[in-house]
């Protein structure tokens, strides 16, 4: 043993011998995150050699850049460096895979900063005890260095040898492409689900090809011209559903109000934990025959998820495949959105309600871009101490502190309330809640009934105050999940809660539990109930513009109305999958809507599933030009203005709602107005133990503008 490690000394003290510890070092790092952290769906001994074999090459070709270094201690460090580097993408990825079940983008890498604020807060809850593996050997090796336990080699290196690791690296790639593409052809040409291509290829090789991917696309969107959109008109017009004429305007100048459910999925309506409801009031809400409420309704977001599906539920146009609109675009993009549609064809003001800053997901910009004429993020609200959770400020306290400002504007208005207390890793302050939790191995799936119980009250004294206030009778009010909370890895463990087995779990339930509550309710109307009809976050702009009155022909929507006899009923996901009333589709993968797979599909089977796959490829690829290219600054529909940013300034919100209640005077329409100039604040109720006893009335709350901001939140 004594000579073993001596010559294990002697090896690694060596240039050689250091070089190739790192490299397996670091293949030992990667091993360990495909096989744990990540999940590949690697099957077949081929398929585990490609795997093994794919780090290989593009560790070797990145790790032997520092071989060209001539000096000996900048070649040293040049290796630890690269080795960081290579381990930070490695693990970071990590992390981003825990949360979103997906690998980073080039997109979201530079995205960074308007996604992440105070993101430290959200890793930390998706860290795990063995991470320590990730980084254990870095901080070894800088010991042994620093000590001189492991000595610098000296010698020249030969000139050959840079030159010679680069060779090797080169042709080792050129076998992993071709073993990957041999068992999946056209691996690089068609457009896969990144797993493939990490599973194949690797980290690194996936990062590059993701960066030249964006790159092409930033290029064309530079080429771009009104040319192209042609096809996408085409597809528009083919591709439209009149309303219904039985639903067409029966909201006709009400006030839109739109609660966005953080991470809302509909498995929780009517759900039992101990005999208890979860969302008492959202069971009543959704059995109202005051509401329309969609039993299959699907979201529809990639990795810009919460940002996503506000993309969608504003302009009926899909994400991006990779990172997010919001983004990645959209502080340069023109949209036809909701906020300017209602505006200029019925007349509607607009606002926002967020307790997180206002720069995440580069709102701040976007909602400019979209009409939005208010924005009232965590400047306006007091966020100190235990009001907030790490995604910004509790439901109970946002709907209580937002009526200040929801009673300024001037009716109708479209008004959006984006709630964050039912995020991952659902925390939720012990005196918040006491609903009784379930008792899996996963602590997430347990604390996810908590928090969602604690929407359901926050939504429930939110919907007394509209009542009491007198604004309900005047509104129709939106309610939807805006993507799934537990993600595929948390579903083994929320098996059991919908009694079904972890074992005999599979891709088609993970589709299943993509369906999300969509509740329009309407104060009285009494024809409503539960639509069974398959739609997804793209129809919800069509069905909203039919419902007020507005024809929304001309515009470039993908969506369809979900009560015109004429919708389209496939409802495509992200990557290409999709799922009708009869049949889910996944990665070419049939399944009956009884969980059962088509082993044996029958030819017309095969051609109508053909010509639904293609419809989804097609649709998904027109929505990606038009956001790539920018296409709508080329297209403006009939009787629509563009909109100019430059109109809109978020710093000093509130006062200029006032202000312009008081020049409009007895014409003003504000429900402030119509209350004699005097708050309704003191007509909302809420529990929320943050909240002292001398601190009833909503309209004391301390925080006007942004100029008298609080501390930033960090994401969601």
């Amino acid at each position: 043993m004594k000579r073993l490690l001596k010559n294990l000394h002697t090896f690694i003290n060596q240039r050689n011998g250091f070089f190739i510890l790192l490299v397996g070092l670091f293949w030992l790092k990667t091993m360990f995150a495909y096989y744990v952290d990540f999940s590949l769906g690697v099957s077949g001994v081929f398929q585990h050699i490609i795997l093994w074999l794919n780090p290989l090459a593009t560790t070797l070709l990145v790790f032997g850049l520092a071989l060209y270094i001539q000096r000996p201690i900048w070649r040293y460090f040049g290796l630890m460096i690269l080795s960081t580097a290579n381990t930070a993408l490695l693990y970071f990825n990590v992390i981003y895979y825990r949360q979103f079940t997906d690998f980073m983008t080039i997109n979201t890498i530079l995205g960074y900063s308007k996604v992440s604020e105070g993101l430290s807060s959200s890793s930390l809850a998706l860290a795990r005890p063995y991470d320590v593996l990730y980084w254990l050997d870095l901080v070894i090796l800088v010991v042994l260095l620093l000590s001189r336990l492991i000595k610098i080699d000296q010698r020249p290196i030969r000139h050959h040898l840079p030159f010679a690791i680069t060779s090797v690296a080169v042709l080792l790639f050129s076998v992993n492409l071709t073993l990957g593409e041999a068992d999946r052809p056209q691996l690089l040409t068609r457009t896969f689900d990144r797993n493939y291509i990490v599973k194949y290829l690797g980290i690194d090789a996936y990062t590059v090809y993701d960066a030249v991917k964006t790159a092409q696309n930033n290029q064309t969107r530079a080429s771009a011209n009104g040319s192209d959109l042609a096809n996408v008109l085409t597809f528009i017009n083919q591709h439209n559903a009149a309303p219904d004429p039985d639903m067409y305007g029966i909201a006709k100048g009400r006030n839109v109000i739109i609660l966005h459910l953080e991470s809302f999925q509909q498995f929780l309506i009517d759900y039992k934990v101990d005999g208890q409801e979860v969302t008492p009031f959202l069971n009543s809400l959704y059995h109202s025959d005051q509401t329309y409420a969609f039993s299959n309704f699907f979201h529809q977001v990639g990795q810009g998820k919460t940002s996503d599906a506000e993309n969608m539920l504003e302009t009926s146009v899909y994400g991006l495949p990779q990172g997010s609109v919001f983004t990645a675009l959209g502080s340069d993009n023109t949209f036809q959105a909701a906020p300017a549609i209602l505006q200029q064809k019925a007349g509607y003001s607009s606002a926002v309600f967020h307790g997180n800053v206002g720069s995440f997901w580069n709102r701040d910009n976007v909602y400019k871009n979209m009409g939005y004429q208010n924005f009232f993020d965590a400047s306006y609200f007091d966020t100190e101490g235990d009001r907030s959770e790490q995604y910004g400020l509790k439901d109970k306290l946002l709907f209580r502190d937002s009526v200040k400002y929801l009673e300024q504007l001037q009716q109708p208005f479209y008004a959006k309330f984006i709630t964050v207390t039912n995020h991952f890793p659902f925390p939720l302050d012990s005196e918040d809640t006491d609903f009784p939790l379930p008792t899996t191995d996963d602590k997430a799936v347990n604390n996810y009934f908590a928090t969602a119980h604690y929407l359901d009250q926050s939504l429930q004294e939110f919907f007394e105050y509209l009542k009491s206030s007198g604004l309900y009778d005047n509104s129709m009010i939106v309610l939807y999940g805006d993507h799934y909370g537990l993600s595929n890895s948390d579903n083994l463990s929320l098996a059991e809660l919908l009694g079904k087995s972890a074992d005999t779990w599979n891709d088609y339930d993970n589709a299943q539990l993509q369906r999300v509550p969509l509740m329009i309710n309407i104060p009285g109307q009494h024809n409503g109930g539960i639509q069974k009809q398959y739609g997804g976050e793209i129809d919800v702009l069509p069905t909203i513009e039919h419902l007020l009155g507005i024809d929304n022909t001309g515009y470039v929507q993908f969506g369809t109305d979900l009560f015109s006899a004429q919708h389209d009923q496939v409802v495509a996901f992200r990557n290409s999958n999709f799922v009708t009333p009869t049949h889910t589709v996944l990665d070419g993968t049939i399944y009956n809507n009884d969980g059962e797979e088509v082993t044996h599909p029958s030819a017309t089977l095969k051609a109508e599933i053909k010509r639904q796959q293609d419809k989804v490829q097609n649709e998904l690829q027109l929505s990606d030009t038009v956001n790539n290219k920018n296409l709508l600054r080329f297209y403006t529909p009939i009787g629509f203005k563009p909109v100019d940013p430059e109109n809109y300034n978020y710093k000093n919100d509130f006062a200029q709602l006032k202000m312009t209640g008081e020049k409009l005077g007895q014409l003003s329409t504000s429900l402030y107005s119509k209350n004699g100039d005097r708050t309704t604040s003191n007509h909302y109720k809420t529990d929320a133990p943050e909240l002292s006893s001398g601190d009833d009335d909503a309209d004391t709350t301390n925080a006007t503008s942004s100029e008298n901001s609080s501390s930033s939140q960090s994401t969601e």
